[in-house]
Parts: structure tokens; sequence; C-alpha cells
């Protein structure tokens, strides 16, 4: 009879154990979140919609990230295309626009949303036309903000376009802090990058870093006029400013802790990048030739990765070459 009863209330602590265990599994499994299990910059990949965005995204008190799908007939894949949106009472500092006024003022809209103030300042981060054709949509009032490089080649695509881009009056070499109704904006050159005149906006109070272009978040870089090595380094400077949110130009935003590690990753997908151009043009490859040859591992499944690789082997080749300047 003892053993009887001793077997039962062992059951019993079994049993209640196990009911124990799965509730707070049920509870970890709930609080888990999604970009902790899918890491991609595909929407569909994501089960996310078109009509899911635009949409804007609170990183911190009156700090904002405005993300947006593009519509483009110029690439067979969509992904969001971002904005920081930094709201102070005497204005609002916007870093990047859309790649046309439409979409511009979509963007100007959702701003409306959450503050009455005006757009007094637009960040150039990047020179692309995906994150400058919209320029137009802001307010004549409002003043932007440019590396040296980037007000030339907004210059020379006015002179040989017949739409006209606002020219950027203040111009960042290397560091410029501005003071905004209480609000320090740092907007930092960390190097050449995607482009050559890549910026980026840091906010020391929220330890917030916009990284735009220099930044893709699971997309495979896009090295279109960039400059592979030195982006390998201007990413490093990022990673050592330890920011607590690193925003990227295109991709989700996810969660800071993803986002830390993925900005890492992105590191990684230049460097193998990188080190497959100077292998393959070392061993003789040709050029056309090469992006069947390319060993990418991991990074060869990431969003545009086989549209994005011929071109950004072509620019490394270069790069080897001492052809880039």
């Amino acid at each position: 009879m003892r053993c009887t009863h001793t077997l039962r209330a062992a059951l019993s602590l079994l049993v209640a154990a196990i009911a124990v265990m799965s509730i707070v599994g049920i509870r970890l499994a709930a609080q888990a979140p999604v970009d902790e299990v899918i890491r991609t910059a595909d929407i569909n990949v994501r089960g996310l919609k078109r009509s899911d965005f635009p949409k804007m995204v609170r990183l911190a008190d009156n700090v904002y990230v405005y993300s947006a799908l593009q519509q483009r007939t110029d690439i067979e894949m969509e992904f969001t295309t971002n904005n920081l949106v930094v709201v102070t009472p005497d204005g609002v500092l916007v870093a990047d626009a859309q790649i046309n006024d439409a979409d511009t003022r979509q963007l100007l809209a959702a701003i409306a949303k959450v503050t009455p103030q005006p757009v007094r300042f637009v960040v150039i981060g990047s020179d692309h036309n995906d994150h400058t054709g919209g320029n137009g949509a802001f307010s004549s009032m409002t003043t932007f903000i440019a590396h040296p490089t980037s007000k030339a080649v907004l210059e020379q695509r006015n002179r040989t376009s017949t739409a006209t881009i606002p020219v950027p009056t203040e111009l960042v070499a290397d560091k410029k802090t501005l003071t905004l109704g209480g609000t320090e904006v740092q907007i930092l050159f960390l190097g050449r990058a995607h482009t050559g005149g890549d910026l980026s906006v840091y906010l020391p109070r929220e330890n917030i870093l916009f990284m735009s272009e220099t930044y893709f978040n699971r997309l495979f870089p896009s090295l279109y006029g960039g400059y592979p090595t030195e982006w390998v380094a201007a990413v490093k400077k990022a990673e050592a400013m330890n920011a607590a949110v690193y925003v990227p130009g295109h991709g989700f935003i996810d969660s800071p802790r993803v986002l830390r590690q993925e900005l890492t990753s992105f590191r990684g997908s230049l460097e193998k990048v990188v080190a497959e151009g100077y292998r393959l043009r070392a061993a003789g490859v040709p050029l056309q030739r090469a992006s069947r040859s390319a060993i990418l591992g991991e990074f060869g499944y990431w969003t545009r990765a086989a549209q994005n690789l011929p071109e950004a082997l072509g620019r490394v080749y270069a790069e080897a070459a001492g052809e880039l300047k």
C-alpha cells in the first residue's frame, strides 16, 4: 500500500510539473517576436502584403521610421525604403525622401498625423534617385543637407534631366551637429559606401543611428557606384559606435537586437563579395563568368542576391585594378 501511495504521489508531482512547464512554454512562445524566426527582406516570405505598407514605426519619444514599398518597374522584387523622422517643438528633421513626389507626399501625410510641425531639414543620406526623387515634395522653406559629392551628383542630374531636384544648401564633409528644439542631431560621413557621399544621422540622447544605404537589412549588397572595401570600413565605424538601434535604409525595421545582429551580417556579406571578387580575379576568372564561380555561402540566399551579384563583383574587380577613384 505504501508503495502504491508513493507512486501515486510521484505521478501527481510529475503531472503538475509538466503542466507548469507547458504553461511557461506557451507564454514564451507567445512572447517570441516574429523577427526572431523570419529574417528576410522579402515581403512574401515575411507573410506580408502591399496593403501592410506604408507604416510608421516609433523608435523612441518623437523618433520614428517611415517604411514604404516602392512600386517600381525596373526591379522584379519589392522591398522597403525607410526614412528617419525626428519630431521637435521647433520643427521636423527627415532623413531621405522616397522615390517620387507622390510617395514622398504620403511620407509627409504620415508625419502630419504625429505632429503639426513643418519639416525644416532633410538630410540626403543617399543621392540615388530612390532616396531623392521625391525631394520636390518638400516645402520651399526646407533646408537640404548633403555631402559635397552628393551635391555635385544632384547638380549633374539636374543638368541632364527634365525634373529638377532641390540643390542642397548645407554641406557635411565629415560631421555637423544640429540642435533642433532641444534635440541634438549629428550628421556623419562614415566613409564612402553605397555612394560617394553617404551620410548617416545619429541621435546621441536616444543612441539611434540611421544609416541610409550604408546598411541594408537582409538585402544583398548593391554596389551600383559603390566602394567595396571602403563600405566595409564604414560599417565597422558604425558598429564601433555601439548604438542602441541601427536603422537600415532598406529592409524591415526589426527589434534593436536583430537590427544590430543583421548589421554585422550585412558587413559579412560585403566582406564575402570583396573576398570572392579578389579571389576570382587573381585566379584569372573573367568577370563575365565570375558570378557563376562565386562561393557565397548563406549570403547566396539573401533577397536579390542573384540580381545584385554581377554588378557587385564588377566593382570589386574595378577596385582591385585600381580603377575606382
